[in-house]
C-alpha cells in the first residue's frame, strides 16, 4: 500500500529525468571550451534586453534545455539556488558557478585538483 501512495505522489509531481554531461564535456572540451559552452548556454537563456537571466526568460526559454515542463516554484527554485548577489536573476557569473556545483562529478575533480595543488604547495616549502 505504501509503494502506492509514492507512486501516485511521483505521478502528481514527477522529477525531470536528468543526466550529467558536463564532466564528458569537460573532458571532450578541455576547460578553456567547456567555459564557453557554459557562456553560450547562459546567452541561450538571458533576457537580452537585462544581460541576465530571470524568471521571465528562464521560463521562456526553459524548453532549449528540455524544462518546459518544470512548475514556476521550480524554476524559482534554480534562481534562488545561484542567486549569489540576492539579485533575484543569474548574471553569468553566477550562472557557470550553478552549473558546476550542479555536476557531482566535476565538483569532486575539481575538489581533487585542487587537493593535489594545495600539496604541492605545502611541499615546495
Amino acid at each position: 500500500m505504501a509503494s502506492q501512495s509514492s507512486t501516485a505522489s511521483n505521478q502528481q509531481n514527477p522529477s525531470p529525468n536528468f543526466h550529467d554531461f558536463l564532466p564528458l564535456m569537460a573532458n571532450k572540451l578541455g576547460g578553456d571550451a567547456l567555459i564557453g559552452e557554459l557562456c553560450n548556454g547562459f546567452n541561450l537563456l538571458m533576457d537580452a534586453d537585462k544581460g541576465v537571466i530571470t524568471f521571465e526568460s528562464l521560463k521562456r526559454n526553459s524548453y532549449l534545455l528540455g524544462l518546459q515542463d518544470l512548475a514556476d516554484d521550480d524554476l524559482r527554485c534554480m534562481l534562488k539556488e545561484g542567486d549569489l548577489d540576492g539579485d533575484g536573476a543569474l548574471n553569468q557569473m553566477e550562472f557557470c558557478v550553478l552549473m558546476f556545483r550542479l555536476s557531482p562529478e566535476l565538483m569532486e575533480a575539481s575538489r581533487f585538483i585542487l587537493e593535489e595543488a594545495l600539496e604541492q604547495e605545502f611541499m615546495d616549502y
